[in-house]
């Protein structure tokens, strides 16, 4: 596994990206989707990995957004559904989380579904440390959105 910043330039990326927006739109609401798509991806302040297997398929990408100079909010997480629960996702945020940590971050928030579906990642950012929190960066109250924070 090999994971590296992108550009968000390729074709490949483009269609996991829109792979994942369009799942999420058939589970979440218009008004409680807020997961970036490629121009939001692209903005001044967003950093976005990719994670490619030893074939150098994209198997998992995430990003960070920035919201001020300490804190940053985890953006994108995805898998790619055929290798779900194989290490990927945890591999990825550890990266994640130790980039935000060198970038000089001394806190990392999200915000995922509330939803039976949103279980797996919910548990993942657990293992990480991050606890439940009120919503952040202009988030208000949401009964689909679980709203997550650890320090660094």
């Amino acid at each position: 596994m090999r994971i590296a910043v992108d550009d968000l330039a390729g074709a490949e990326i483009a269609a996991f990206l829109e792979d994942h927006v369009r799942e999420l739109r058939s589970i979440t609401p218009p008004e409680s989707k807020h997961a970036l798509d490629l121009d939001g991806l692209r903005r001044p302040g967003v950093t976005f990995w990719v994670v490619r297997d030893d074939a150098g398929v994209i198997v998992g990408c995430g990003a960070i957004t920035r919201l001020d100079d300490r804190h940053a909010e985890l953006k994108s997480m995805r898998t790619a559904p055929a290798r779900q629960r194989s290490g990927i996702a945890s591999l990825l945020l550890g990266h994640i989380v130790g980039e935000a940590r060198a970038m000089g971050y001394r806190r990392l928030s999200l915000e995922t579904g509330s939803d039976e579906f949103f279980r797996p990642a919910r548990r993942l950012y657990e293992k990480f440390g991050f606890e439940h929190c009120a919503p952040f960066a202009g988030y208000g109250p949401d009964p689909l959105s679980v709203f997550m924070t650890r320090l660094l």
